[in-house]
């Protein structure tokens, strides 16, 4: 029973078709842009969405050698955090402000937020969906006449099948949804202001939102009555086209952004705020930092050090011994999410000599991604979370030399997922159990057959790089006076 996974990505939508068995056997993508109107603001046309739909799908079904008349089941998984206001026609009043974007700062001045951690389990920021309501009612004239606010995902579903609905992690990233509710809080949302029917509604990721109507078979060229599922968000799809659902692994996903978390069967909260708490399925719960630019910079080494590829930058890496010889680099691009989150933060290079060299700055910039990762194990490890083992997946799992690291530097066996996008997989692995090709998420992941490749770490590096991590916390402290500058 073959089904299509969708990825909604920041910068193109991608497809994939999974036949009967669990196989990928075909994929494509379509290429887009956000844009930037004004500093610290980023925003996305939903109709870009809608348009990559059918080439997206026709290319992947098309490498498959099946027809669009085998596929049985599609679902949606997609960028976090963006915010669609929609009219009653269905359709997008105004751009979406995506999830980088950070222009409702003042919407979340003078909230507690030990009280939204404690009710949501998420860090009160600017990028949550429920400020962007807030600051889009405000200051849109357009947004003022929403019937409803969708998140990427969500507003591609309504669009297939008619019904605006979400499942309880894209839910649980809005600070408005209770976690021990499980569902939207009355609270929260006169919190913010937001009546709970301008919200879609909560469903489980592998439930039947719909079929597609007449508007979503044009849309996708699949036929009309393929069941659509209410499917879910890419931070939370991609453990699970990397195969995990269940504690004992960390999923680290090395895309543009390096997202790392681990299921949990029981709610535990950050009290220091680190990792974010996220309903999941089957009633579990993902705890994970959202990330950092970790693939986003090494694409910014690529072309400000003249190096062609990822490859060849991990080849000049592997030229230097784990430390760097002191020098350490500090992966705040964009702002901090590890050791701290700390939007004013900025990426440094410390400990430049003149016997430090292109080879050298490339190993610490991929070392100083991996200190991120391990700020993250380490309190997860302290929240009595499972850790003992890593599963790496993302264009940047195919660097060994940066997955030998990851596993020294953490002192645990390190995976490397055999597939790129885990994201649009897992998402066809919800429409497998949607389409009722698999009786639960559970079984649908036994099935798959995953190739992994095990890296054990090596115990005479544990000592060099507790040295080399130790000085890069000691780095992010001494520069916290500049972050505010």
């Amino acid at each position: 029973m073959p089904v299509i996974g969708i990825d909604i990505g920041t910068q193109s939508l991608k497809a994939v078709v999974v036949d009967s068995d669990l196989v990928l056997r075909g994929e494509a993508s379509v290429p887009y842009q956000p844009y930037f109107p004004a500093p610290g603001w980023a925003e996305q046309d939903p109709a870009l969405w809608l348009r990559a739909l059918k080439p997206a799908i026709a290319g992947a079904i098309a490498a498959s050698g099946l027809a669009p008349a085998d596929i049985k089941g599609i679902a949606v998984s997609g960028q976090l955090d963006g915010c669609v206001p929609v009219g009653t026609d269905g359709n997008a009043l105004a751009p979406c402000v995506i999830w980088m974007d950070r222009r409702a700062v003042t919407e979340v001045v003078g909230i507690d937020p030990d009280m939204i951690r404690e009710r949501t389990g998420l860090v009160l920021d600017a990028t949550h969906m429920a400020a962007k309501i807030r600051w889009m009612r405000r200051h849109v004239v357009e947004a003022q006449k929403a019937a409803i606010w969708h998140q990427p995902v969500s507003f591609v579903v309504a669009a297939l099948c008619g019904r605006s609905v979400m499942d309880h992690a894209l839910a649980s990233t809005t600070m408005l949804y209770g976690l021990d509710e499980r569902a939207y809080a009355d609270d929260l949302l006169a919190l913010f202001d937001i009546d709970r029917g301008s919200l879609p509604e909560i469903g489980d990721a592998t439930a039947t939102a719909g079929t597609l109507g007449r508007a979503g078979a044009d849309l996708t060229g699949l036929p009309a009555g393929t069941p659509v599922a209410v499917g879910t968000g890419d931070d939370f799809a991609n453990p699970i086209g990397a195969g995990i659902v269940a504690p004992g692994t960390v999923a680290c996903s090395l895309g543009t952004a390096e997202v790392v978390g681990a299921v949990s069967d029981s709610l535990r909260i950050d009290e220091q705020s680190l990792v974010e708490t996220h309903g999941f399925l089957g009633n579990r719960f993902l705890v994970s930092n959202p990330g950092w630019l970790s693939g986003g910079a090494v694409t910014w080494f690529l072309s400000t050090f003249g190096v062609s590829t990822p490859g060849e930058l991990s080849a000049l890496a592997g030229q230097v011994p784990a430390g760097c010889d002191g020098l350490t680099f500090l992966p705040a691009l964009s702002g901090a999410m590890a050791p701290r989150w700390e939007p004013g933060a900025r990426g440094a290079f410390y400990g430049l000599t003149a016997a430090h060299g292109k080879a050298a700055c490339a190993r610490a910039l991929l070392e100083g991604c991996a200190f991120a990762m391990r700020d993250v194990v380490d309190r997860m490890q302290a929240m009595d979370i499972d850790t003992g083992r890593i599963r790496l997946c993302g264009g940047g799992a195919r660097s060994r030399v940066w997955a030998q690291m990851r596993a020294d530097l953490c002192q645990r066996p390190v995976e490397i997922a055999k597939v790129t996008d885990a994201s649009p997989l897992g998402a066809a692995l919800l429409a497998c159990v949607a389409a009722r090709a698999a009786d639960s998420i559970d079984e649908a992941v036994s099935r798959m057959p995953l190739r992994v490749t095990a890296i054990d770490p090596d115990p005479a590096k544990a000592e060099k790089y507790e040295t080399a991590y130790r000085r890069y916390r000691t780095l992010f402290d001494a520069l916290v006076p500049l972050y505010a500058g």
